[in-house]
């Protein structure tokens, strides 16, 4: 018992705590990613509440602006439908009073009754015909504007600095895709022109109501306020449920896309008992909230149908009591309380909307809480555009750290002209990785600066600078699409041989042409039908059909062997010829020849020199090299 409580605990701080008290990026599991970052730590998570629900309503109608006229056409169906519906209940009254029980006595009338109810049937056939056009308009209406939703947020995600992807999971980001947006669609599509609906015919049918019967009418009002009351007293309650139902449902889905993503580490450690237990905890919490959620919205229905009926029987017997004693006619208490019950519909079917609203004001508000993350910095007026780039890099006193009071680089200063290779040797967590994110501005430093051919590259045009560099990551990426379309990625404008030259030059040719069609076979799950060491020679050769001046391998050849990596040392070689490099290893057999070495340790370069000069000094780089110490 206590082991689970434990972990319970240990998947609310990974996830964020998401499903008990809001929302806030977990990093997820070992950290932000590549070296140092972020994570989820001294970010506080909003209150599982909507902090203005008014202004989230006033973004979604936004939405709709370019479909007014749809929408002006849908309500004018929707008043169309509505006052159809109340012509066709108040026709029942003459129907019956001239034609059935006539109130001078006579027989009644079949041939006018045939007339009467034929007519009642084309006033419920306009109803009818008017409600199929207005629900078509309205879900093209809706279609339309999730359409443009996904494209600003999806658009809005392209611009998002790195340090966001660090600290949110995938799954959760996901879920604002899906769950999210759709939550929103069925609020668009079906909500608001079922409160739009209910509102006319509450105004109708009162007004009906106190045309028929003033002295019924004022029982109806007794009870109203009664059913207002009692749903907003549930209305209340369930609000914060659907909310907190989205967050769970949120890192559940962030769970699930780790687990399959990390299938293989799973099962290689035996998890997948710890993974079930995990996965029920949060499953377990999901539920909790969504039968709070659901019965509170669920029984919004059954009280306002009762007290409907309370109405509905004391109409009855008043009404009754009033055609007996004061000449009250029949159809005219037959018409009434078809009304009462009438009037009733409209709130309970506003009241059961209310779930609908507070779960899509969930969705949309962590839709936009997206939108509304600061996007990378705007590159200033000047920015210098590149054009070539030489590729001589500086850095001057450098110091940065992911979180402002934890300083993870201490005062780095190197330099590398074009062509050399410049070495980073270290324990994991020393700042390798961190010195390359620098040159990429996925992050901006504290202190110091960083220049690029004698331009602070915060004076650099930001895409201009990432199209001069070249990155090789341990962790290797293929996309959808055959494999001459990854190699391409790497310049867009590749002629084929350009891009055969590239796999010769990273030695994935041969392997590529054992495949069932070489270049052109399709590549799917990021490449799954590769080995690890296949997939890497794909990375290299897509850096290598780069024309960037700058190169970057971040254990770059860390899932090729031994003998491969040898096979393609000439091929990389070549690619670094001309080129500034910047190369992270654990083996430092690859950077026997770099014209730098860089030892860090603890953020701070300790030791620098060529491999001859390093091994002279018998430092670190010497006792790491002849093994007497280990790269954790």
């Amino acid at each position: 018992m206590m082991d689970t409580e434990k972990r319970r605990q240990s998947l609310k701080r990974r996830y964020g705590n998401r499903a008990a008290a809001g929302e806030r990026g977990p990093g997820g599991p070992g950290g932000p990613g590549p070296g140092h970052g972020p994570g989820a730590r001294g970010q506080k998570g909003p209150k599982r509440m909507p902090k203005d629900a008014k202004r989230t309503v006033g973004r979604l109608f936004h939405y709709l602006n370019e479909e007014k006229s749809k929408m002006a056409l849908a309500l004018f169906c929707v008043i169309i439908n509505t006052a159809a519906t109340l012509a066709g209940s108040y026709l029942l009254r003459p129907i019956i009073n001239t034609y059935i029980a006539p109130t001078d006595g006579s027989r009644g009338d079949g041939a006018g009754l045939a007339r009467g109810l034929l007519a009642m049937a084309a006033v419920y056939l306009i109803g009818v015909v008017t409600s199929y056009f207005q629900a078509k308009v309205m879900v093209t209406v809706a279609q339309n504007a999730l359409t443009k939703l996904r494209n600003d947020l999806f658009a809005r995600l392209q611009v998002l600095p790195v340090r966001y992807y660090d600290t949110n999971s995938n799954g959760d980001i996901m879920s604002r895709f899906t769950n999210d947006v759709d939550t929103i669609g069925n609020m668009l599509s079906s909500t608001l022109v079922q409160l739009f609906s209910g509102a006319l015919s509450l105004i109708g049918t009162f007004c009906l109501m106190v045309y028929t019967n003033i002295y019924l009418t004022i029982i109806t009002l007794v009870i109203i306020p009664l059913m207002m009351k009692a749903g907003g007293a549930v209305a209340r309650r369930s609000q914060k449920f659907f909310s907190a139902q989205q967050y769970s449902l949120g890192a559940l889905n962030g769970y699930i896309e780790e687990t399959i993503t990390g299938q293989k580490v799973v099962k290689v450690f035996c998890h997948e008992e710890t993974a079930k237990e995990e996965f029920k905890i949060l499953n377990q919490e999901l539920r909790d909230h969504q039968i709070k959620a659901q019965f509170f919205g669920g029984i919004m229905g059954p009280v306002m149908g009762n007290l409907s009926q309370v109405n509905y029987s004391l109409t009855a017997c008043i009404g009754g009591l009033l055609c007996v004693g004061k000449g009250f006619d029949v159809g005219g208490l037959t018409v009434f309380l078809n009304f009462s019950r009438q009037f009733s519909r409209p709130i309970n079917e506003i009241s059961m909307q209310i779930s609908n609203i507070f779960s899509a004001l969930a969705g949309a508000e962590r839709v936009f809480r997206v939108m509304d993350e600061e996007p990378e910095p705007k590159d200033e007026k000047d920015a210098v555009v590149f054009e070539p780039m030489k590729g001589h890099v500086v850095f001057d006193h450098v110091t940065f750290g992911y979180e402002p009071e934890k300083i993870i680089l201490n005062d780095i200063s190197l330099y590398a002209k074009p062509g050399q290779k410049i070495a980073f040797v270290g324990s994991t967590g020393a700042g390798k990785t961190t010195i390359t994110n620098l040159i990429n501005r996925f992050y901006d430093i504290q202190s110091g600066t960083i220049s690029i051919d004698g331009v602070e590259i915060r004076k650099i045009n930001r895409e201009n600078l990432r199209k001069n560099i070249a990155m090789v990551l341990q962790d290797t990426h293929l996309f959808t699409g055959t494999v001459r379309e990854n190699i391409r990625y790497g310049r867009l404008d590749a002629t084929d041989e350009e891009v055969v030259k590239a796999a010769k030059t990273a030695s994935a040719h041969s392997f590529i042409m054992r495949l069932p069609k070489g270049y052109d076979t399709m590549l799917e799950g990021d490449g799954a039908n590769l080995s690890q060491g296949q997939r890497q020679l794909l990375n290299i050769a897509r850096a290598a059909i780069s024309k960037a001046p700058i190169l970057i391998l971040d254990e770059a050849t860390s899932s090729v062997d031994t003998r491969t990596e040898k096979h393609i040392e000439h091929g990389m070689d070549r690619l670094m010829a001309d080129r500034t490099t910047f190369v992270i290893a654990h083996r430092l057999s690859t950077v026997r020849n770099a014209n730098a070495i860089m030892v860090l340790e603890n953020g701070r370069i300790i030791e620098r020199g060529d491999h001859n000069e390093l091994v002279a000094e018998k430092g670190r780089y010497y006792q790491l090299y002849t093994g007497l110490l280990e790269l954790d």
